[in-house]
């Protein structure tokens, strides 16, 4: 049986750009793709942390080192410019991968500037 697990997440991530008329996607910096081991073409899911909207699309590269975080065709009617957004994927594991498995989490600045990576999360306290 495989599981689902977080694999990859840009972690408050600054929208810069929604353009309507783009090709349908997500542009995101080829450097912060690379980080949180995404790839292009890869489906995404988006949470919109101002306005709680939850979409799917995929990864497009934007140019390296621009910090660039464009939602594109229908997903630029979900957000706003400056909404602080969560951008993950998803992989399937069979248990023996899902038991050591670590997902890569790069957690940004509101520039889109790395504050930190990591690959856990600590635990919550009640």
């Amino acid at each position: 049986m495989l599981t689902t697990l977080l694999k990859g997440k840009l972690h408050m991530a600054s929208v810069t750009q929604a353009e309507l008329w783009y090709d349908g996607s997500c542009a995101i910096d080829a450097d912060l793709v690379k980080l949180a081991g995404l790839r292009e073409f890869e489906q995404i899911d988006i949470y919109d942390v101002n306005n709680g909207e939850r979409f799917t699309t995929y990864v497009i590269l934007a140019e390296a080192g621009s910090g660039t975080i464009s939602m594109n065709g229908a997903a630029a009617r979900k957000v706003q410019v400056g909404d602080r957004v969560i951008i993950a994927a998803y992989g399937q594991f069979e248990a023996a991968e899902a038991d050591v498995y670590k997902p890569r989490l790069v957690y940004l600045n509101a520039d889109n500037s790395v504050e930190r990576t990591a690959n856990t999360i600590p635990i919550q306290a009640a």
